[in-house]
């Protein structure tokens, strides 16, 4: 009986051995296998790409537009079509109209501001209206919804200030 007990003691410290050494190879092989992948892995960062705004558009100028007044008998008004502007002098509350500018207009191509452009005056439409501007040319400036130009009448020179209707 002491030769089996022997041999089962032995058993069982070469079944502790080999279990404990299993263990600990297997904890080992774990922690070694985590510090390689932790080595070897790829750190990737993730890249946002805004959106794109889209770009501004042109301001669209044409339609009315009529002068700041305190006075709503007495205005300008003014037509933008195609490539010309057509100004009126504009009394009795819309009754009377002179005619003040016709000529070019050159529409804004990119959304920049102000946007200026110079108007050659159409001769033919304006030289015989008797409140017509007599200028080869008008300066005109678009900026932030205001339309605006130098005006002169019986030499009086104002800057007028067109807000779309």
């Amino acid at each position: 009986m002491l030769i089996v007990m022997k041999k089962l003691i032995t058993s069982l410290a070469i079944a502790t051995a080999l279990t404990g050494s299993v263990l600990l190879a297997g904890c080992s092989s774990s922690s070694e296998a985590s510090a390689g992948s932790e080595a070897g892995a790829v750190r990737t960062t993730a890249v946002v790409t805004p959106t794109p705004k889209p770009s501004p558009k042109p301001p669209v100028l044409t339609g009315t537009w009529k002068s700041e007044t305190s006075d709503p008998d007495s205005y300008q008004e003014a037509t933008i079509a195609g490539d010309v502007i057509k100004i009126n002098w504009v009394g009795d509350g819309g009754d009377t109209q002179y005619i003040y500018w016709v000529g070019s207009f050159t529409a804004p191509t990119t959304a920049d501001s102000p946007f200026k452009w110079t108007s050659s005056r159409d001769k033919a439409a304006t030289d015989s209206a008797l409140l017509a501007s007599t200028d080869d040319t008008k300066a005109f400036t678009y900026d932030t919804g205001v339309i605006s130009y130098s005006a002169s009448l019986q030499g009086t020179t104002t800057t007028v200030k067109l807000h779309k209707e």
